[in-house]
């Protein structure tokens, strides 16, 4: 029986293949292999229409253009915690390093930042942003990423 020290085994198990490490920002990544990202929008009071307006109207097509795989949204319902609830999606990307390339190249892109100035002139949409970084499990049911 083959061992290796448990540093190996993790980075074996955890790191998706080479190819998606060099893959160009624009690739649709492997579902299995992909580096996810779960983002958590709590809009300021009164925001979230306008929340997922910039979403629907902007937001999508900009992540596609910066090669970041739309994967789905939703909003949460209402809770104490969040009383408008919250927009919760998910990002595919194929490595973590093609994913922050991609928020880097669209947070500087100067339509984004019009975007967003036009968007907040009334005052900013979202109060708090969260990210929790995921690889898929092998015994989760497959995901089918389509092509922006």
């Amino acid at each position: 029986m083959l061992r290796l020290p448990f540093a190996c085994l993790a980075l074996a198990v955890l790191s998706p293949p080479v190819l998606a490490r060099n893959a160009p920002p624009t690739a649709v990544p492997e579902a299995r292999a992909a580096y996810y990202e779960l983002r958590i929008y709590t809009p300021e009071p009164g925001k979230l229409a306008a929340l997922n307006a910039r979403f629907r109207e902007h937001t999508l097509g900009l992540f596609a253009k910066h090669g970041m795989t739309n994967v789905a949204y939703w909003n949460e319902q209402a809770s104490e915690q969040a009383p408008e609830g919250r927009v919760v999606y998910v990002l595919a990307y194929p490595s973590k390093q093609a994913r922050d390339a991609a928020w880097k190249a669209f947070v500087s892109d100067p339509e984004w930042r019009a975007v967003a100035a036009a968007s907040e002139a009334n005052g900013k949409l979202v109060a708090k942003v969260e990210s929790v970084f995921m690889t898929m499990t092998d015994y989760s049911p497959l995901l089918k990423l389509a092509r922006p």
